[in-house]
């Protein structure tokens, strides 16, 4: 079995602190083992590698969040990367294309489909694993694992077996009738009567199945040919597009625990402590919670059922049963992404100023891991002023190579060919100077810091 994990997400659920490159399963707020902080998506993969499932999963994920995924799992984590966002249906229709054609994956292996962020103990993957053996023995074309309700709720989809089948068969698995998507919760009630499920996401198929599927449809069944034709894939949900019209899709049923923390409402039901970051909380202010990414205190007096969210994208003061409400209301609002975590490490932007005649000045605090580094690359637009606040580096400019260390200050033009390797952790202020600032304004030449070292390099 192959596990393909799905990270997508907007990232606005959970805003000031999760944005378009750091959605809520990056979001560093749950205690581990160790008693340390690791994300939703960090949780996950330790249970999977404590199962021994880690080495057969692949996260389907898009661009934006590849250097977060190799931030927080590791550069050696497998991933197929969507050319642009769509939808569940082409994510995985690449996955599977990809598994086919590239890593040669038998038609006959079953392909089990998880979301990335589940709050569950490891017992639940060790159920999605009863997967394969499932569609093996109801000869199904789609097996689902779905959810025992803990109670009626209006936030989830709901999964409804047949009702015509012997009740012994529930015991494993039973036929679909048919689905429910967020229900009333008079409606909820109803179904849960009829034995409906949670659907939680987790789904499996065998490749034969979605590649025969992807062939009747006419879309491509290689990796590099779907790539090409990804813009014209049609942009929908696998639910919709798959499931819903399978002639065979069965069901079975989890009994343990499982959350979707996808809201500051149900995500702070989850923390151990109330006030995480520089916080200063009256014992008058009951079930609240103070989440502070800045350096700089937050007090909150007499507030109960209170969210309070600082970040350095922005602040949410919130009661927390109107918190599901931060998606709609922040749907149009399209500011600049104040901090970032990237392969190498994290930068956030500590100011950003626009000035008479179109120049703009952008300032990053820019921390570097020991050992990892900066593409070879260089700016059309900007120009940048580096200076270097802690640790050890190798900086290479224009194929000449320097040692950079605490406050050495360094001016890049535009233009101008640098990268940067961490020798011990490094930190340092950026400051770029130009018309017009935007990520985007970058061309790499190397990634790979042992290619930019074959570069013919003169000491000095």
């Amino acid at each position: 079995m192959k596990l393909v994990l799905l990270s997508g997400g907007s990232g606005k659920r959970l805003w000031p602190l999760s944005n378009d490159s750091r959605s809520k399963q990056f979001l560093k707020v749950l205690d581990n083992p160790n008693g340390d902080l690791e994300s939703m998506v960090q949780r996950v993969w330790r249970q999977l590698q404590g199962l021994k499932l880690s080495d057969s999963a692949f996260v389907a994920t898009g661009r934006s969040q590849v250097d977060i995924l190799q931030n927080q799992l590791g550069s050696e984590v497998r991933m197929v990367v969507e050319p642009e966002r769509r939808d569940t249906f082409p994510a995985i229709a690449l996955a599977a294309t990809y598994l086919y054609s590239i890593e040669g994956v038998s038609l006959n292996e079953v392909i089990t489909i998880v979301p990335v962020d589940p709050f569950v103990e490891a017992s639940f993957f060790e159920e999605v694993t009863k997967l394969e053996q499932t569609l093996h023995e109801s000869g199904a074309d789609i097996a689902l694992m779905g959810v025992k309700p803990a109670l009626a709720s209006e936030k989830y989809g709901y999964i409804v077996p047949d009702q015509s089948e012997e009740t012994a068969s529930e015991q494993t698995f039973r036929r679909v009738s048919h689905f429910r998507e967020k229900p009333a919760q008079s409606d909820a009630v109803a179904l849960i009567q009829q034995g409906a499920l949670w659907n939680c996401g987790v789904f499996a198929f065998k490749l034969d199945y979605l590649i025969n599927l992807l062939l009747e449809k006419g879309l491509p069944i290689h990796y590099e040919e779907t790539l090409k034709q990804y813009s014209k894939l049609p942009k929908i949900s696998f639910d919709y597009e798959v499931i819903e019209k399978a002639e065979h899709v069965i069901v079975s049923r989890y009994n343990g625990d499982w959350k979707d923390l996808g809201t500051w409402n149900t995500l702070t039901e989850e923390l151990t402590k109330p006030v995480m970051g520089k916080g200063i909380m009256t014992d008058d202010s009951v079930n609240t919670h103070i989440v502070n990414e800045l350096d700089m205190p937050v007090t909150v007096l007499g507030l109960s059922n209170v969210v309070v969210a600082v970040s350095p994208d922005g602040i949410l003061v919130t009661d927390k049963a109107a918190s599901p409400r931060i998606k709609e209301v922040m749907k149009s609002v399209d500011y600049r992404t104040m901090y970032e975590e990237r392969r190498w490490g994290r930068y956030q932007v500590v100011d950003y100023s626009k000035y008479g005649e179109g120049n703009e000045v952008l300032t990053k605090r820019i921390c570097v891991k020991a050992g990892k580094n900066l593409s070879y690359h260089l700016h059309e637009k900007r120009s940048e002023v580096w200076t270097v606040i802690a640790g050890q580096g190798q900086l290479i400019l224009n194929e000449k190579s320097f040692v950079l260390g605490a406050g050495d200050v360094l001016k890049i033009p535009e233009g101008m060919r640098h990268g940067l390797r961490a020798v011990t952790d490094l930190e340092l202020i950026e400051v770029q100077i130009g018309s017009d600032l935007f990520e985007e304004d970058i061309i790499r030449l190397s990634a790979d810091w042992n290619e930019i070292e074959k570069i013919e390099i003169q000491s000095m």
